[in-house]
């Protein structure tokens, strides 16, 4: 185990992931979100300069109303460095794993994107410490370049793969939940299921009641 991997803050259950937009209003919601017991908030902001991403993230961070509150940078291992974030989320197309622990060191956590046992197994030997699964159903939220959904049958199939915890992604409604954690995954993302809603913070109350996790 490398020094300093026995102090990474848990994963939790319900990670929020924020529009690509990066604006005021966003930013708004994401407080309301945080004060209403986000536990993890993964700022994406990918229509944003490098800039308005260090902001984001800089403005989730003084949001938090607790310290085991996390805050994730999609992609960028370098504005999860500046902004003093608690850890990044890569993707295929993001740098791999070991590239970013190397700039991000071993008291962040490094989460990965996987669709398949080969590829969860491969992330987890690189020093993934969680998976993000999917797309399980079909994203509102990121249309363009996404593969078709993995359904449930995928997810399991990913979640007995791996020893660590997998995060279903993708298309999530509250009504899904009970499924996605029979089928082996320990939480779940969402983005439009809470930030679109009529009240983001009822939205956000539901998930954590229905994933047992205390507001």
């Amino acid at each position: 185990m490398p020094s300093g991997e026995h102090n990474l803050p848990a994963v939790p259950r319900l990670h929020l992931i924020t529009p690509d937009r990066c604006d005021d209003a966003t930013a708004a919601v994401t407080a309301r979100l945080l004060a209403g017991g986000a536990p993890l908030v993964q700022v994406r902001c990918k229509q944003a300069t490098d800039r308005q991403r260090l902001q984001a993230v800089r403005a989730a961070l003084e949001a938090r109303r607790a310290p085991d509150q996390l805050v994730l940078v999609d992609d960028r291992a370098d504005v999860a460095c500046a902004a003093g974030a608690d850890g990044v989320h890569v993707g295929d197309e993001d740098l791999p794993v070991p590239a970013v622990r190397s700039l991000v060191g071993h008291h962040r956590l490094v989460g990965a994107t996987a669709r398949t046992p080969e590829a969860a197994r491969a992330r987890v030997l690189e020093g993934a410490h969680y998976l993000g699964v999917g797309p399980v159903r079909e994203s509102t939220t990121k249309v363009a370049g996404l593969p078709a959904p993995i359904g449930l049958d995928g997810l399991a199939a990913v979640a007995a793969a791996v020893p660590v915890p997998v995060i279903a992604i993708a298309g999530i409604e509250v009504g899904d939940v009970a499924d996605v954690r029979a089928a082996g995954a320990h939480g779940v993302a969402v983005c439009a299921a809470v930030y679109g809603a009529d009240d983001p913070p009822d939205a956000l109350a539901a998930f954590l009641d229905a994933l047992g996790a205390a507001r």
